[in-house]
């Protein structure tokens, strides 16, 4: 088996790191080798190692090959700002190409199962040209899309999801991550995600700040995504 997803979300903050830990916790749990890949990841703090990112971090930690941060996590902007802000700040050019590089090289190691994780949203620059869903379109992995379940996540999980399609993209299937302590007529809005997104809900996530990978990877349908 070799299989690849994208994982993007309907906004910052709404669980991507979350749900990717979680599913490779429960794909190595079925024995198979795993990877996870944050190409660009903001707001990384200075290590005796370097610059490091929690998110990327956390990835490494779910990912059974013997790699490097370097290779989980190639471009680590400090200041907790958009990518394509800090990089140009930094001197630094952030490129589709260049990112589809990075997947291509990790990709010879052949894991099993790898999982690359966007920054932000959909439609989040890299640079004045191009967005995240244009490496995302390089690579043509199915997508898996994480829902923070708070107000106004009706928009922007409908706008994303149909971005998505539009760049010719797979939905594999979304994940509902509830993202606030109390969410008023939740179940509603989960009814009207469910009418309006084709794809499966492959996950429902309740609050839970510091759920481990290993407790998302429970509440997840990992067979699905083999």
């Amino acid at each position: 088996m070799r299989k690849s997803y994208f994982i993007t979300g309907t906004s910052t903050g709404v669980g991507k790191t979350r749900v990717a830990s979680g599913i490779l916790a429960g794909v190595s749990r079925l024995g198979f080798s795993t990877v996870g890949f944050k190409p660009v990841a903001a707001g990384c703090e200075r290590t005796i190692d370097g610059l490091q990112n929690d998110d990327a971090q956390m990835l490494l930690s779910q990912t059974s090959l013997p790699l490097s941060y370097e290779q989980i996590n190639p471009i680590a902007l400090e200041p907790a700002i958009a990518p394509h802000i800090a990089a140009k700040e930094l001197g630094q050019r952030l490129s589709a190409d260049r990112l589809a590089g990075f997947y291509r090289g990790l990709m010879t190691n052949n894991p099993d199962f790898c999982v690359v994780e966007g920054a932000g949203g959909w439609r989040v620059p890299i640079n004045n040209q191009e967005n995240f869903s244009d490496f995302a379109k390089l690579i043509k992995l199915p997508v898996i899309l994480v829902v923070g379940i708070d107000l106004g996540c009706i928009n922007h999980a409908i706008l994303t999801a149909e971005a998505i399609r539009k760049d010719n993209l797979v939905l594999a299937g979304w994940v509902a991550n509830q993202i606030v302590p109390v969410m008023n007529r939740y179940k509603e809005n989960i009814s009207t995600l469910q009418h309006w997104i084709s794809s499966p809900m492959i996950a429902e996530l309740a609050y839970n700040q510091n759920a481990s990978p290993d407790e998302t990877a429970d509440q997840l349908d990992i067979k699905s995504l083999l």
